[in-house]
């Protein structure tokens, strides 16, 4: 891993809390253990709208959240079906979306959207740029990009938004 993993950021003015992590740029293997200690780590509900190109890193990190949350069943990619929803030994629901196929912002509606989010559940959204106008206020924005020249890395950077709970940095 190189750069900083966390500039501390007061959320508002005399709070502790940080709302910026990154940014850092991580391996694979690197990503995916972030992704666990995300996991192992949450305090739902959490609403993570993470954001990259195709090939960013997205569905990795997906995936090693829902791991890190105690999911052990096969985790396909929600391309086509929109939504994939897991729950683990310790009673938390994942829910994993994948919006790249999505046309209008409303559709998603009609995927329980209403209902996401709630006491005991991570969420995690894939392309959720279709549906920014839409997103709940408390979420984290995780932005994954390419490093040129480095096919292997990533630059990762989390941006709080609202009152989401606390995720640990990429790095201890």
């Amino acid at each position: 891993m190189t750069g900083g993993a966390r500039r501390t950021t007061p959320a508002s003015p005399g709070s502790d809390r940080v709302c910026d992590i990154g940014p850092v740029e991580l391996t694979e293997p690197e990503l995916e253990a972030w992704g666990r200690r995300i996991g192992e780590n949450a305090e739902p509900p959490l609403v993570l709208a993470l954001r990259g190109e195709l090939g960013a890193g997205k569905s990795v990190l997906a995936r090693a959240v829902a791991r890190g949350a105690g999911v052990t069943s096969p985790m396909p990619s929600p391309t086509f079906n929109l939504l994939f929803s897991y729950s683990s030994p310790a009673g938390v629901t994942v829910h994993h979306l994948d919006l790249y196929r999505l046309e209008n912002p409303a559709d998603v509606w009609e995927l329980g959207w209403a209902e996401l989010g709630r006491a005991h559940e991570i969420v995690l959204v894939e392309w959720p740029e279709r549906a920014d106008s839409i997103l709940p206020p408390d979420r984290w924005d995780v932005y994954l990009e390419h490093v040129e020249g480095r096919p292997d890395v990533r630059r990762v950077r989390a941006v709080r938004h609202g009152n989401a709970g606390d995720i640990p940095p990429p790095r201890s």
